[in-house]
């Protein structure tokens, strides 16, 4: 009978950790899941950004955010955005460092070929408005 208590406590101790540990498995980094870091082709630092300093495209480029963007990557860029939550990986945080360290043509390069889950907008959006879209993104690094 000694046994079959221990046997019961110990199941329901083990259930919830068992639980606990398969939790924390899914919601570590993306390379748990075969995910490795995004990192655009070093000829993308090349590319330079026809529209810096340019007010009317960084507002066209929000506008483009707004519409295209923030579903996933959340209004304020935060990666919190309600179609990011089931995303893996999850969207870019565009205020983070890592983000704001790289180059405008590799955030270009980024926008405009697209990694799953995240589309390419090559065809979606014109040179122009993926340019303008890559200002707005600095501005929500708060450069």
């Amino acid at each position: 009978m000694e046994d079959f208590k221990n046997n019961r406590r110990f199941k329901f101790i083990a259930a919830p950790m068992l639980f606990l540990m398969v939790l924390l498995f899914a919601t570590t980094s993306n390379d748990a899941f075969g995910q490795t870091a995004w990192v655009a082709p070093s000829s993308s630092n090349s590319l330079k950004n026809p529209y810096v300093g340019n007010t009317n495209a960084t507002a066209a480029g929000k506008n483009l955010y707004k519409q295209f963007c923030a579903i996933c990557h959340g209004d304020k860029g935060k990666g919190d955005g309600l179609a990011g939550m089931t995303l893996k990986p999850r969207p870019a945080n565009f205020a983070k460092s890592d983000i704001q360290s790289q180059t405008d043509g590799a955030i270009y390069w980024k926008i405009t070929e697209g990694r799953a889950p995240m589309a390419s907008y090559k065809t979606a959006l014109t040179e122009q408005q993926r340019w303008q879209l890559v200002n707005y993104i600095r501005q929500l690094g708060g450069k």
